[in-house]
C-alpha cells in the first residue's frame, strides 16, 4: 500500500514539475489577492492583524480552488485519471495520494504567501502558533476539496458547481483559521486554543469521511 502511495504521489510531484502550471496560477492567484486586499484596507494599529488573516484566507482559498480544477482538468485531460482508477490500487490510497499532493501544493503557497503578508502587512507571521494553525487549515480545506473535485470533475458546470459546493463546507476553516491567525498575530496565542481545535478537528472528520466516501464516489 505504501509503495502505491509513493507511487502516485511522486507521479504528481513529477508531472507538476514539468508542467510548473498549477503551484504558478496558485501563488499568482494568492498574491494578488493579497496585493488587492493591502489596497483596500487601512492597516494601523489593531486592525491590521484582523485585516491581514482576513486577507491570507480569502487568498488560500481562491488559490486552493484553482489548483483543484486545474489539477483535476489536467488529469482528465491527459486519460491519466481513467488509468489510475482501473489500476490495481485501493481508492482510499488514491484519495490519500492526491490530498498529500495537494496539501504539499497549498503548502508552498502558504509560505510564499506568509513572506508577502508579513512584507505589506508588516506582521510576526513565523510564529509557531501561525504555522500550526496554517498547517490545520491547510489540510481540512484540501481534504474536503479533494473529494469535491473528483466528484464535479465530470460535471459541465464544474467551475461553478466545485466553489458552490465547498465554499459553504469550508466556513469552519476560513472563519477558524482567520480567528486564530487574528489571535496569534495579535500575540494572544492562548486564546486561539479552541479555534485550533475546530480546524483540528474539521480537518481528521472530513479526511475520514472522504475516505471512506471516495470509493463510491469515483463509482459515480
Amino acid at each position: 500500500m505504501w509503495g502505491q502511495l509513493l507511487a502516485i504521489l511522486y507521479r504528481d510531484l513529477l508531472s507538476e514539475w514539468r508542467a510548473r502550471e498549477v503551484v504558478i496560477g496558485m501563488l499568482v492567484m494568492a498574491l494578488l489577492t493579497l496585493l488587492v486586499f493591502n489596497f483596500a484596507f487601512d492597516l494601523t494599529g489593531a486592525q491590521r492583524a484582523a485585516s491581514g488573516s482576513g486577507a491570507f484566507w480569502v487568498a488560500v482559498v481562491f488559490a486552493t480552488l484553482l489548483g483543484l480544477g486545474r489539477m483535476t482538468a489536467r488529469e482528465r485531460q491527459d486519460g491519466a485519471w481513467e488509468g489510475l482508477v482501473l489500476a490495481p490500487v485501493e481508492r482510499s490510497v488514491i484519495y490519500v495520494a492526491k490530498l498529500l499532493s495537494m496539501v504539499l501544493f497549498v503548502a508552498i503557497v502558504d509560505l510564499v504567501a506568509l513572506v508577502v503578508l508579513a512584507a505589506l502587512f508588516d506582521l510576526p507571521v513565523f510564529r509557531p502558533g501561525v504555522l500550526v494553525v496554517l498547517a490545520l487549515g491547510t489540510v481540512g480545506l484540501c481534504a474536503l476539496g479533494t473529494l469535491f473535485s473528483v466528484m464535479t470533475a465530470q460535471a459541465k458546470a464544474r467551475e461553478v458547481l466545485l466553489p458552490a459546493l465547498l465554499f459553504p463546507l469550508a466556513i469552519p476553516v476560513v472563519i477558524g483559521g482567520v480567528r486564530a491567525m487574528m489571535l496569534e498575530l495579535s500575540g494572544a496565542g492562548a486564546e486561539a486554543a479552541p479555534w485550533k481545535s475546530l480546524l483540528g478537528g474539521f480537518a481528521v472528520l472530513f479526511a475520514a469521511l472522504s475516505v471512506l466516501t471516495f470509493g463510491v464516489v469515483v463509482e459515480e
